[in-house]
């Protein structure tokens, strides 16, 4: 059974006019390694913590800034909300189709809330706290090409015909602030594109962006600004010691006017600066130490390292399912091809190493986790190749073949193709991002206790969703989804 919507009624949650309350008691573990009558054991200590959670229910208006709005990404992103906000609908060759969110995970997928009369009921993953609707976003941004919106979604050639004439006429008035260009950064190949560039020293350029993101929140009137980077990937920047270490040494480069600060660090600086959030969509390593001590600091929202749709997606799911079933991936080599204009930027080798860091690194932590298949330092062999062919345009092919030892010394291969039409796989993850920041914006959370340094890492897509999912339900008084259902045993 599906419902729209729900009510939680619990002595651990409060409804307000201007809030949800929450407490909610995390039941997790606490290891320690005791010396128990002269041997030393691992005892697991089950506990509890008491978080207490707050969420804003008053839903802002909400502006969202683009990099690289007219981008393959930027473009087709607001095609899809002009289609979806209107009601478009067009022929395609195999039907009359309808505008939709397929691929959002807040805006197309369900969550189980519970069982009624021996039947599951599901309601929208939107329903869990108040949330910005998609259609209701104001959208803005920079690019350094200065081609209006209607022209860019042309050259994308994602979308059918029908749709684009359909939507030129809403699209051809937008078009894109200058964005920062630094050719040092992506390949040489996107030099003719750039006709729509910041003048000027690093700081006037940081300068630039801030007043850009002022003079849209006034124009526009919205409440909240979100900014997210869905422009060329570029190189690695250097961290070094006295240039972008901490967010002293980050000042002062700036200041200095020093080369090694990418456009996608400036871009970050001018957020956090204005207490903006910023979502990196592209695997270069922008949130140098620096900024992260700045961001830190200011209490500001900074995420991302590169969009994971098509090939990085699937590979978070099957070596996930390989290692968590007890089969070892020894092997994993991967081939792209593809003819957008990130193709033609990744054909760089500087650029792509950026890329070949993020898809390999992707099964690091479930090959950590599993110390019975993989001795301490063993790690499959991952290659990760990507080739630049201009006839396939958006639609890249994928090709994987993971290789792994079975039972009694027995191999398995898996080889897939995967067709990704790239930018329709990549605009709903924006959505996501952009509104999963913006609500994270209105939640406050009370613990007991000092939170501790560092993170871990987790790349498992199904891992990822359920804690987005679980930390939801804990800002409405709801445990955990565990799939234990042991209401039917």
């Amino acid at each position: 059974m599906f419902i729209q919507s729900f009510r939680v009624e619990s002595p651990n949650v409060k409804y307000s006019e201007e809030s949800i309350d929450s407490i909610y008691d995390y039941q997790t573990t606490e290891l320690v390694h005791e010396n128990a009558n002269g041997k030393y054991e691992w005892v697991v200590k089950p506990k509890a913590v008491r978080y207490e959670f707050k969420t804003e229910r008053r839903v802002p208006k909400l502006g969202v800034m683009l990099v690289g709005w007219g981008g393959n990404n930027g473009s087709t992103l607001m095609a899809g909300v002009i289609a979806n906000r209107e009601g478009i609908s067009w022929v395609t060759k195999d039907k009359v189709q309808q505008a939709n969110y397929f691929g959002s995970l807040t805006q197309a997928s369900t969550c189980r809330i519970g069982s009624f009369n021996g039947e599951e009921i599901h309601a929208p993953f939107k329903s869990l706290l108040p949330m910005v609707d998609p259609n209701d976003i104001v959208f803005g941004g920079w690019d350094i090409n200065n081609m209006n919106l209607a022209d860019a979604m042309a050259r994308a050639k994602v979308l059918d015909i029908d749709l684009q004439k359909q939507l030129r006429p809403y699209m051809q008035g937008m078009i894109p602030l200058p964005g920062i260009y630094d050719p040092d950064f992506i390949a040489a190949n996107q030099g003719e594109r750039a006709n729509n560039v910041i003048k000027g020293s690093k700081k006037e350029q940081v300068q630039k962006i801030i007043q850009d993101i002022r003079d849209f929140k006034s124009k526009t009137k919205v409440d909240q600004v979100v900014v997210l980077w869905t422009a060329n990937t570029e190189r690695y920047s250097d961290v070094i010691v006295g240039l972008n270490d901490t967010k002293e040494t980050l000042f002062a480069s700036l200041e200095r006017n020093e080369s090694e600060i990418s456009p996608s660090t400036l871009y970050g600086l001018a957020c956090v600066q204005e207490n903006v959030p910023f979502i990196n969509g592209s695997p270069q390593n922008t949130f140098v130490p620096g900024l992260i001590d700045l961001a830190i600091t200011k209490n500001s929202i900074i995420a991302g390292d590169d969009f994971k749709s098509g090939q990085t997606k699937m590979k978070s799911v099957l070596v996930d399912f390989l290692v968590g079933a007890g089969l070892k991936p020894t092997s994993i080599v991967s081939y792209n091809h593809l003819g957008n204009n990130d193709g033609m930027n990744l054909s760089a080798p500087q650029t792509f190493r950026s890329k070949e860091i993020s898809k390999s690194n992707v099964v690091d932590d479930m090959v950590a986790s599993n110390a019975i298949l993989y001795e301490p330092g063993e790690h499959p062999d991952h290659v990760v190749v990507i080739k630049y062919v201009p006839y396939v345009g958006d639609s890249k092919r994928a090709m994987d073949e993971y290789t792994s030892e079975i039972f009694m010394g027995g191999k398995n291969t898996l080889v897939i193709h995967n067709t990704c039409e790239d930018s329709l796989l990549a605009a709903p993850l924006i959505l996501d991002l952009v509104l999963l920041a913006e609500l994270c914006t209105r939640i406050q959370l009370k613990k007991e206790g000092e939170v501790p340094p560092g993170t871990p890492v987790v790349n498992a897509l199904a891992k990822q969703r359920a804690m987005l999912e679980n930390i939801m339900r804990a800002c409405v008084g709801l445990a955990p989804e565990n799939n234990m259902t042991l209401e039917y045993k």
